[in-house]
């Protein structure tokens, strides 16, 4: 079926009512839950064929993620959905006042190839709570993926309301020429200005998970140790392949010169002396961004800095170590782009002045760390900087807190979702007011305005105010 017939089907859908009453919300919440805990073992398998993912990474940050989401949504979206009173100005009382949350029509759901079960299937999470009629279009950068999800979700949902998209550009091009509600899209900046554009063809809302480079701050005050593990953690992790990843490391020289054999240790012990041979080590995901990654390490065409840690690459098996540059400079190349792989830049400052200039210097990031024990220096990096999120002395574990807005600010995104904000993004919040006709207190506001009407208004609004 091509794009201009798939979202008529679903529009037909959605305008008969399918997806809106509460039970069909709660059946496909169900049985996307059942699908995903009933074929683990599969799409564990498709992760490992297209990204090298250790089964266990995939449960933890794909599977499970989503599980979690579709168990926090079931057990509040009855409250959730529930009408909600406010008051009404004395001037139009009596009268009620209301928000009605309801389902925006058909929605559109474009996901990255880093984590192809977790951002196709979380947004698609809240999409069908808000009784909203879907199309999924995965990345075609993960095949195997891609091919499972769309095998697995067309046998688990109701494909009245539920379409899946494979394909590439041409198919993403031919999908956003089509008007949908609403168009949710994770990846990179270059494409979502893409995306915005031709949404504004049918002044379609969009909602932008992008990317950007994530810093951290460490400083003397902290256990330097606790901190090189979960620096180590959360920047390998997938390879680096992961949107709030820390891309570079702030840290005065002195402090810097303790940090980094620290994380080499942690590097080891995560990967082994030979992370090439550890089944918990990634892989990078194509030969393009293998080629780009490995530019940015010395002797590479943008290279900068020293291998303090890794450097060595492996071009067949689209290896590359994890590595720690020392001796970057806030110019050099690796320092201008999002990295998005195991390469993590450490860029020396004089103190927490130095290091806020360069945080702020650069684009808005979707997310900032801070390793320090300082209340002085935590006040300042939430207040003098601007991100999606601040989390001190742990990066990423944000995501997995369902009542924290998931979501980036400015060249970094636009729009949260995770727990009820995941509903709120695929719903409109309808204003409703309703007035009896008897008495008919209006009659204050209508005209023709008389001198005694006139000091009647004047003398009610004064006891208003």
């Amino acid at each position: 079926m091509d794009p201009v017939d798939t979202v008529a089907a679903l529009r037909h859908a959605f305008d008969t009512g399918t997806t809106k009453p509460y039970a069909w919300r709660v059946a496909q919440l169900r049985a996307l839950r059942a699908m995903l805990v009933e074929h683990t073992p599969e799409i564990e398998g498709a992760l490992h064929r297209d990204l090298r993912k250790h089964r266990d990474e995939a449960l933890l940050t794909e599977i499970n993620l989503v599980v979690s989401e579709i168990d926090t949504v079931l057990r509040h979206l009855r409250q959730w959905l529930k009408p909600k009173r406010t008051s009404v100005p004395m001037l139009i009382a009596p009268a009620t006042a209301s928000v009605v949350r309801e389902p925006l029509g058909v929605v559109l759901i474009i996901a990255p190839w880093n984590y192809p079960v977790q951002l196709l299937l979380d947004p698609l999470v809240g999409a069908l709570a808000a009784g909203n009629a879907v199309v999924l279009k995965p990345s075609e950068l993960a095949p195997a993926t891609s091919a499972t999800l769309t095998r697995l979700v067309l046998a688990s949902l109701d494909t009245d309301a539920v379409a899946v998209v494979e394909g590439g550009a041409d198919e993403t091009t031919e999908l956003l020429k089509q008007r949908f509600d609403h168009i949710f899209y994770t990846g990179s900046e270059r494409v979502g200005q893409i995306v915005l554009k031709a949404a504004a063809e049918h002044l379609t809302p969009v909602t932008l998970e992008l990317g950007g480079k994530s810093p951290v701050w460490v400083d003397e005050t902290t256990d330097l140790h606790v901190a090189a593990r979960r620096i180590a953690w959360g920047k390998f992790m997938n390879a680096g392949q992961t949107c709030v990843a820390p891309d570079y490391l702030l840290a005065t020289e002195a402090t810097a010169a303790r940090l980094v054999p620290l994380i080499a240790a942690a590097t080891r012990h995560f990967y082994g002396a030979d992370p090439r041979q550890s089944d918990s080590y990634g892989r990078i995901v194509n030969d393009r961004q293998f080629e780009r990654l490995a530019g940015l390490l010395p002797g590479g065409a943008d290279g900068a800095g020293t291998a303090a840690l890794g450097g060595s690459t492996d071009r067949a098996d689209r290896y590359i170590a994890p590595t720690v540059l020392t001796g970057v400079r806030v110019d050099d190349p690796v320092m201008q782009q999002e990295i998005f792989g195991p390469v993590l830049p450490i860029v020396t400052v004089a103190g927490l002045d130095e290091a806020i200039a360069v945080i702020r210097a650069g684009a808005k990031p979707l997310a900032l760390y801070a390793f320090t024990e300082s209340d002085e220096a935590r006040r300042r990096i939430l207040t003098l900087t601007s991100s999606g999120a601040v989390a001190f002395n742990v990066p990423s574990a944000h995501l997995l807190v369902p009542g924290l807005p998931f979501g980036g600010v400015g060249p970094s995104g636009m729009g949260a979702y995770h727990g009820e904000r995941s509903l709120l993004v695929f719903s409109h919040e309808k204003a409703v007011l309703s007035k009896p006709l008897h008495p008919d207190t209006l009659a204050i506001a209508y005209p023709p305005f008389t001198k005694a009407k006139d000091a009647l208004v004047r003398r009610v609004l004064s006891k208003l105010r």
